[in-house]
């Protein structure tokens, strides 16, 4: 009869793809994962992996059992949820972008934990890469990255679809923002921030200007959100950044934020997790009221740029 633990040691191996990596997950031998797929396969009577060497590949059999191991996993755990004392407590761990922690993190935990007084959460900020391996190894319960292609072992959602802006170092301090959409093109040639090489963002920002024919005159590459924008708003260059990053910078008289139009430019941003596990009540609760706060800045937006600022979506 294949046991809990032997699925658990296929799904390790599956997901990263090596038994060795496995039994560090685990917390077991390379012999004992080992031995469980053997078992496995046997009581299956099919072949899960081919293995060369070190490589490990699912066969097309090991790729359906996967995809039916994940299912059987979340169902126990959410059976296991549905009868646990006191569902909304417990403690989660999420991590996030810059994007969401700048703006509309303060009010999110204020409304979560005032929902789940008895939860405790810690959050991390870090960039996609970062959150996308933590997501993996387990460290987190989930986190909300930019839309990407998508990984083995992860499950993801759209969370947020937002506009990107031209943010720039209001010129005059003047009382009222500027709500016309700026068309690069026209604005170049342009001295930009930008994220490392590694961030989805800066694959996407690098595709927008060269298929608009955006003049880009000098790059500076900055991985430091704080950083970048105390440098915009004391220097002559620009970054191109998520109206949900500035909704609560919009009327600080600081910078100059507008919607990049001719063609608008969208992000999306998707919650990721575990695609083994089920997220706690308490888990979910905080990514519905992210969902929340990301849509009331979507609220704001429309109401400052209307049907301008929304064109051609």
């Amino acid at each position: 009869m294949v046991s809990l633990r032997q699925i658990n040691s296929f799904v390790a191996v599956y997901e990263e793809g090596s038994f060795t990596a496995a039994a560090a997950r685990e917390g077991a031998t390379q012999s004992g994962i080992s031995q469980h797929i053997k078992q496995l396969e046997s009581e299956l009577a099919v072949l899960l992996f081919e293995r060369n060497g070190r490589d490990v590949e699912p066969t097309l059999a090991g790729k359906t059992y996967y995809r039916e191991c994940v299912e059987v996993l979340k169902k126990l755990e959410a059976a296991h949820q549905s009868v646990a004392v006191n569902r909304i407590h417990g403690a989660i761990r999420v991590g996030l972008m810059p994007t969401f922690t700048r703006s509309i993190l303060a009010s999110a935990l204020d409304r979560f934990l005032n929902s789940a007084p008895g939860s405790e959460i810690s959050v991390t900020e870090a960039y996609s890469g970062v959150l996308t391996d933590m997501i993996l190894k387990g460290d987190l319960d989930f986190a909300v990255v930019p839309a990407f292609e998508g990984a083995v072992g992860i499950s993801h959602r759209l969370l947020a679809r937002d506009r990107e802006m031209l943010v720039r170092a209001r010129k005059g301090r003047r009382s009222r923002q500027d709500l016309t959409p700026v068309r690069l093109a026209e604005a170049g040639p342009l001295k930009v921030v930008l994220p490392g090489l590694q961030n989805t963002r800066r694959r996407n920002i690098e595709t927008y200007f060269a298929t608009n024919g955006v003049t880009v005159a000098q790059r500076l590459e900055l991985d430091a959100m704080m950083g970048t924008l105390q440098f915009v708003a004391a220097s002559d260059w620009v970054a191109i950044l998520p109206f949900l990053m500035m909704v609560s910078d919009f009327d600080s008289g600081e910078f100059d934020v507008r919607p990049l139009e001719d063609p608008p430019f969208f992000s999306e941003f998707v919650l990721i997790e575990p695609a083994r596990k089920v997220m706690s009540p308490a888990a979910a609760l905080f990514a519905d009221i992210l969902k929340t706060e990301a849509e009331q800045a979507q609220r704001i937006f429309r109401e400052r740029f209307g049907a301008s600022g929304m064109a051609r979506k």
